[in-house]
């Protein structure tokens, strides 16, 4: 299929990519539609790709590529901002040399064959289920009731009882979702394996979000400081920062995206917020978390670079990782779905 690695796509015509998404359709999970092409733009990359629909979920295709992944060691280098803030924050926690701190946070430079896939742009949270308001009721919470009439007057846009039940305001809508303690990371595998749908690994994930780049960002070695950050200040729309230089698709929710949350140039959407964690799955069912640390760098009162590292950084990677305790962490975990391509057999007549 070398149609569908990167340096081929990106030179068919239009015609041929509608051609070949076509052709992807019909061996995809049941329900899953083919819809159009759509390009996406931003960090300097851009792709013209194919976007999918199942049970109103969007996955758009990725083109595989062969590249470098992980980091040791700066490709531009920092500008003055960044280094300043970056040197003043690590030298509070007694670090000496700043560039073997970073290398000790990020995963190891090595070389990788990504195959084309499709992947869901949104992350599915693993500890909450959507139900229905009638479901909701039958639940009987003493809170829920009031809650949700307030949330429906209130003009927010989400409210969460810890642990208990969230509220979210979607294009007019409220989307209720219930906490599952009981759920198993290993049932969500075996369920989504049985319809057709697999979990990134480490390698995928870092390639959907940096597209190969070799910078501590997708956008360059130097912090951003117009972005704005969950956490650090509500946004304001349409004012965006450079990174956001493109208007992603109104999707009737992106009023309150923050800058990390915006799609990116393959239209895969990223929580950019360090207190979550994206799963990813290796082989061997080890599971590496991406994306976040829990909130430790932001809980402790370090500066927007440090603490959206974690959520920021392409290559990130949580160091005490072997020291998470997965059920305290439920609320906070999501996954996204991935169909291989490579296992995928094409009519190529």
């Amino acid at each position: 299929m070398e149609a569908l690695t990167r340096n081929v796509w990106q030179g068919l015509s239009e015609q041929d990519k509608q051609e070949w998404m076509r052709r992807i359709e019909p061996q995809l999970p049941e329900g899953m539609k083919y819809e159009g092409l759509q390009t996406f733009e931003r960090y300097g990359q851009r792709t013209q790709t194919g976007v999918f629909m199942h049970d109103e979920e969007r996955f758009v295709f990725v083109p595989g590529d062969q590249v470098t992944l992980g980091w040791e060691k700066w490709h531009n280098g920092m500008d003055e901002e960044t280094s300043e803030e970056l040197h003043e924050t690590v030298s509070e926690y007694g670090v000496q040399n700043v560039d073997s701190f970073l290398a000790s946070q990020m995963s190891p430079v090595r070389e990788v064959n990504i195959g084309p896939m499709l992947v869901e742009c949104k992350t599915i949270p693993l500890g909450w289920i959507e139900v229905t308001e009638e479901e909701a009721f039958a639940q009987e919470h003493e809170d829920f009731p009031k809650a949700l009439a307030e949330f429906k007057e209130s003009g927010l846009n989400e409210y969460e009882l810890h642990l208990q039940f969230k509220l979210i305001q979607d294009r007019g809508e409220v989307r209720i979702l219930w906490f599952n303690e009981g759920i198993e990371l290993e049932d969500i595998v075996r369920e989504e394996r049985a319809d057709g749908f697999s979990l990134l690994t480490e390698d995928e994930w870092e390639y959907v979000y940096g597209g190969g780049c070799r910078t501590l960002f997708p956008w360059g070695d130097s912090f951003d400081y117009t972005m704005r950050l969950r956490h650090l200040g509500k946004p304001e729309r349409p004012v965006q920062s450079e990174q956001a230089s493109v208007e992603p698709e109104t999707d009737g929710e992106d009023h309150h995206l923050y800058d990390l949350e915006l799609p990116n140039f393959f239209g895969v959407q990223f929580a950019g917020d360090p207190y979550k964690y994206e799963l990813t799955l290796g082989t061997d069912g080890e599971v590496m978390p991406k994306g976040g640390d829990g909130g430790a760098l932001i809980c402790g009162g370090a500066g927007p670079l440090l603490s959206f590292l974690p959520s920021a950084s392409v290559f990130f990677r949580d160091a005490c990782v072997d020291e998470l305790d997965w059920e305290e962490l439920m609320d906070t975990l999501y996954y996204r779905r991935v169909i291989r391509l490579a296992d995928v057999e094409l009519d190529r007549e």
